[in-house]
């Protein structure tokens, strides 16, 4: 699987009917994936809204940290209270300490700490419509999530084929952690810009490519693995095809690509008076920080023997992530086995390393492992056999479940 321009493009599914309207032959090409996607998701979104319904207790908290008059609220809570905060009220970063504090939590939280690219489509998309923050971001987040959909089918169907894709739309669905997927967050977002940000690489769509990286970067931090992939690709393009490609619009695309990550950072240090200050924001209000994998492997040794003593433990939703790591970590040695494109891998094991390597919640995990798309691959190309009816069974399943473990569970048993 080890796929070149001309091999990806070989893999490509012909039209035998190239003269039938544009419109159709994309309905009947991505109408299946873009369905498949739709339906789990309905499914597991409706599971998750009658847990939430049957617990009953949503009406007693904090609209801000879970809670509100209907059970749907929690929708906007946690993350989604931040972001809706910015695109109402915008920025006004900050480091201000937590008088007399004397723990890990030193500074009070700052809406500093999300990125600026999610609350500003959901501003123009209220002002625009209408529907205010909350319906905004979930109009955002339910599109950007058909869009990754569309990205993840149409990057594993040029390596694996057709049922391949269709697997992985499916995956991208029910995966543990998808439950933000139609959520006031900007998970969707980030995939969808970076798995059309690794198709625009592996075709050498250079300035595509680098114009959906500075994107990326306005949207999430763990974008330094997608401007990382772009430099890879970029070196290996200059490498093999200079004298056919040109240097120019690569180099172009490498120079734009960090520009939205570095702005916004460089932006928050000026506001605060302080270069490092977005990172201190992130360690001082929310214990963020990179560890080298302390915390990652603390939590891995002390759960399975039933310890939960470290920070920020959540023991049910803790169980879901131990397994949620240990099932990407088994399916990315499987992934290497595939050989795909050189981005992917890079891609791949830089945004594993991003997340496993830093102090967080670890209940968070899951959501966190969302971007790293390319693990849907080795499964993927293993359900290909089934044919379409066959593969509704088990992805319909993991549907229903993922209310549960991928919606109730982190908005209501952990912390998203």
């Amino acid at each position: 699987m080890n796929a070149t321009v001309a091999t990806w493009n070989a893999r490509l599914p012909e039209d035998p009917r190239p003269e039938r309207p544009w419109p159709r032959r994309a309905a009947e090409r991505y109408g299946p994936a873009l369905a498949l996607y739709g339906v789990l998701k309905a499914t597991g979104f409706a599971v998750f809204l009658l847990l939430l319904h049957s617990a009953g207790d949503f009406r007693e908290k904090n609209p801000r940290f879970g809670g509100g008059e209907h059970p749907w609220d929690v929708l906007a809570t946690w993350d989604g209270w931040w972001y809706r905060q910015i695109a109402e009220h915008g920025y006004d970063p900050a480091l201000v300490p937590v008088p007399g504090a004397t723990g890990m939590i030193t500074l009070e939280g700052n809406s500093a700490a999300f990125f600026p690219l999610y609350p500003a489509l959901m501003r123009l998309v209220a002002e625009a419509t209408g529907l205010g923050s909350y319906g905004s971001g979930l109009l955002v987040s339910v599109l950007a999530s058909f869009a990754a959909a569309l990205g993840v089918f149409t990057v594993t169907e040029a390596l694996g084929g057709r049922q391949a894709g269709l697997a992985a739309a499916g995956l991208w669905a029910v995966w543990p952690g998808s439950g933000v997927e139609w959520a006031v967050y900007s998970d969707s977002l980030y995939v969808a810009l970076a798995v059309w940000a690794c198709h625009a690489m592996i075709l050498r769509n250079w300035l595509t490519a680098g114009l959906l990286t500075f994107l990326a970067g306005l949207n999430r931090p763990t974008a330094g693995a997608l401007i990382a992939a772009l430099g890879v690709a970029v070196v290996l393009a200059l490498h093999r095809h200079r004298r056919r490609e040109g240097v120019l619009r690569p180099l172009l695309a490498l120079a734009v690509a960090p520009l939205g990550l570095v702005g916004y950072l460089a932006w928050v240090g000026h506001e605060m008076g302080d270069y490092g200050g977005y990172f201190k924001l992130q360690d001082g209000a929310w214990a963020h920080t990179f560890d080298y994998g302390e915390q990652t492997l603390d939590v891995l040794t002390s759960v399975p023997v039933g310890h939960f003593d470290y920070l920020f433990a959540y023991p049910f939703a803790d169980v879901l992530a131990v397994g949620t790591v240990l099932l990407a970590l088994t399916t990315l040695g499987l992934l290497l086995r595939l050989r795909p494109p050189v981005v992917l891998v890079v891609y791949t094991v830089l945004t594993m390393a991003l997340i496993l390597g830093s102090q967080q919640i670890f209940a968070n995990v899951p959501r966190y492992l969302l971007p790293a798309f390319p693990l849907f691959l080795p499964l993927a190309v293993a359900l290909r056999r089934l044919s379409t009816r066959a593969l509704c069974w088990p992805l319909g399943i993991a549907a229903a479940a993922s209310g549960s473990y991928a919606g109730y569970v982190l908005f209501e048993l952990g912390v998203p």
